[in-house]
């Protein structure tokens, strides 16, 4: 494929046909991802949730219409893309910008966004600070924006701080080295909604074979508390322009918020998504069913694009053939 503004492409016998390495220039490294489909296909950006990597995306995608271009990034930090520097914190700012850094590089001024989890939460920050770019969005088992109590922000603000300087007063630490089988155990351990097959393609851009064993790529940094939150979520949300589409799991990510103000917070976007004529639609699953399941999520998803996205796009070819 030819190289687009900074943007390459790699080939990669180990990727599946159709399938190609994207690798993306940024100050500290590289951005890295994958995409699917036809070079003139309508753009689609998919953004993985906290700690999983653009595999995330590999049984969904198939599924979905062939029209789009999709491309699917390993947020830094994350799958096979360059840790931020030493001494940067891993928050939304930084990962809104890594997305900004993408769609520039692939000369995007226009195109969809799927966000998964905190992919979710980055796609709906995008789309509000960028309105004029988002064609549609499509948020998994997410509504956009990270639950956030104001009176919270401080005590969560300073403990990031802490926790990023106690962090860099370790002596640095080998990681651990673990047989496949460990690391495919420690993985679920840590994410129960994955199914055995998931962990297994979350692994193949998570982990890196070294002498005796395999690591875990990710930055241990991604741990650490965000110290950075909008706040005013709701004022964000009314700034989406775009159609969206919320895919919540039956048994998702609701179930992991505890606290009576995020409970609220979910509720009252959802409703606010409702009122605004955005569609949600609950599918049965856990929190990683678009990639456990994705016949279950891909129907819904197709006919939101193929409605909101691809007969726009005819409706458009059609008027300016008229004008010929």
């Amino acid at each position: 494929m030819q190289a687009l503004k900074g943007a390459r492409y790699l080939t990669s016998s180990a990727v599946k046909q159709a399938v190609s390495e994207l690798c993306v220039p940024v100050p500290w490294g590289e951005i890295r991802g994958k995409v699917w489909g036809p070079d003139d296909g309508r753009p689609v950006l998919c953004v993985h949730g906290w700690a999983d990597n653009c595999g995330t995306f590999n049984t969904l995608i198939p599924l979905l219409p062939k029209e789009c271009k999709y491309v699917a990034v390993d947020l830094a930090g994350h799958g096979f893309s360059s840790h931020r520097p030493r001494g940067v914190f891993y928050q939304f700012p930084s990962y809104l910008m890594d997305v900004l850094r993408v769609v520039d590089a692939l000369q995007w001024s226009k195109f969809s966004i799927i966000g998964h989890s905190m992919g979710g939460n980055v796609a709906g920050l995008f789309s509000a600070l960028y309105p004029e770019m988002i064609d549609t969005v499509v948020l998994l088992d997410s509504t956009g924006f990270l639950p956030t109590e104001e009176k919270e922000i401080p005590r969560v603000m300073r403990q990031g701080f802490d926790e990023l300087l106690v962090f860099e007063k370790k002596p640095e630490e080998k990681k651990r080295i673990y047989n496949y089988e460990k690391a495919v155990e420690r993985l679920r351990a840590a994410n129960p909604s994955l199914s055995e097959q998931s962990a297994h393609i979350l692994l193949e851009r998570g982990l890196v074979q070294v002498k005796g064993g395999v690591e875990f790529v990710r930055d241990f940094r991604i741990n650490l508390h965000f110290t950075h939150h909008f706040g005013a979520e709701s004022e964000m949300q009314s700034r989406i322009k775009a159609s969206v589409l919320v895919v919540l799991a039956e048994d998702g990510f609701e179930k992991i918020f505890r606290e009576p103000f995020q409970k609220q917070f979910v509720k009252a976007h959802i409703q606010a998504y409702v009122d605004r004529n955005h569609l949600v639609v609950t599918v049965p699953g856990n929190h990683h069913v678009h990639l456990n399941n994705p016949e279950v999520v891909a129907p819904v998803v197709s006919d939101f694009l193929r409605t909101k996205l691809l007969s726009q796009t005819q409706g458009q070819t059609d008027t300016q053939t008229s004008k010929l």
